[in-house]
């Protein structure tokens, strides 16, 4: 077999992988405002950059929202479509060793797809993600700046934002320690500083989707959960999760290429012999 390479296409970034002989070869993305657009830059800027020669690809496999756009092969090369949510569920568990997890795919939202061995069913989501992070900073901090937004969260505090129990309760609660969150900015101020805010609002997405992610598991035998997704990259990922850890005695993991498990998803998908939607001239 060749190199099989998937992509995954969002509304403004493409991400590309390709697998040959079980290897990952150099995932990229590129970002562009229109989806067509920046799936063929990313995919001739892939193929170029690692020296692929079009007779070297096996199969072309596309997934994501804007993988609708496409209705012809690319540059002639055999191309099928991957349901999005069995990409995530494949990616997800890919070298993880766990037969049964939950995959919390973070991008513009959230959604939550349970894997139980060969099997993987999406389990619903949460209107929450990097979307709510962009337009909160839009209308609190007058910014979207992805990167300006996490350096100010960093040098934030949620001491001044967050209602703790230790605000309210002298004593931890049940399964609640002192530090536990009572309220999400529930102790704001109107003159609170900008690098609070920030914090504020990164800190309420990432706990929001944690603790969804662990109602989803409930009257299930699943306590691994496999985060993928852009907002993976987030350095309060490494707080807000073990910290939910500790709480619900649940486990949260990261892989490598955490934000490109789609596109390898959808990859595995041919390789394993999924059922796959394929593209005709």
């Amino acid at each position: 077999m060749g190199v099989v390479i998937g992509i995954d296409v969002g509304g403004s970034t493409t991400k590309v992988v390709g697998i040959a002989n079980d290897k990952i070869c150099n995932p990229m993305f590129v970002r562009a405002t229109d989806p067509v657009a920046s799936l063929f830059g990313a995919l001739g800027k892939y193929l170029y950059d690692n020296g692929i020669p079009l007779s070297s690809v096996d199969k072309i496999l596309l997934t994501g929202v804007g993988s609708a756009y496409i209705t012809q092969p690319l540059y002639g090369l055999p191309t099928a479509r991957v349901d999005e949510f069995l990409a995530n569920g494949l990616g997800a568990q890919f070298r993880t060793r766990l037969d049964k997890l939950i995959v919390v795919s973070m991008g513009t939202g959230t959604s939550f797809v349970r894997v139980k061995d060969n099997d993987v069913q999406h389990i619903g989501g949460v209107g929450i993600g990097g979307g709510t992070i962009l337009g909160l900073s839009r209308l609190l901090l007058k910014t979207q700046d992805f990167k300006q937004i996490i350096e100010l969260a960093l040098k934030g505090s949620l001491e001044t934002i967050d209602l703790r129990i230790k605000d309210i309760c002298n004593r931890p609660l049940p399964g609640l320690p002192l530090n536990a969150t009572a309220s999400i900015f529930g102790k704001a101020a109107a003159n609170a500083k900008q690098e609070d805010i920030a914090a504020g609002i990164v800190h309420m997405v990432l706990q929001t989707i944690g603790q969804a992610a662990i109602l989803s598991s409930l009257n299930s035998d699943i306590n691994d959960f496999v985060l993928i997704g852009n907002l993976t990259r987030m350095p309060q990922c490494n707080e807000t999760f073990p910290s939910l850890e500790k709480m619900f005695q649940k486990r949260f993991l990261i892989p490598e290429f955490a934000e490109y498990r789609t596109a390898i998803g959808a990859a595995l998908a041919y390789i394993q012999g999924k059922e796959c939607e394929e593209i005709l001239p």
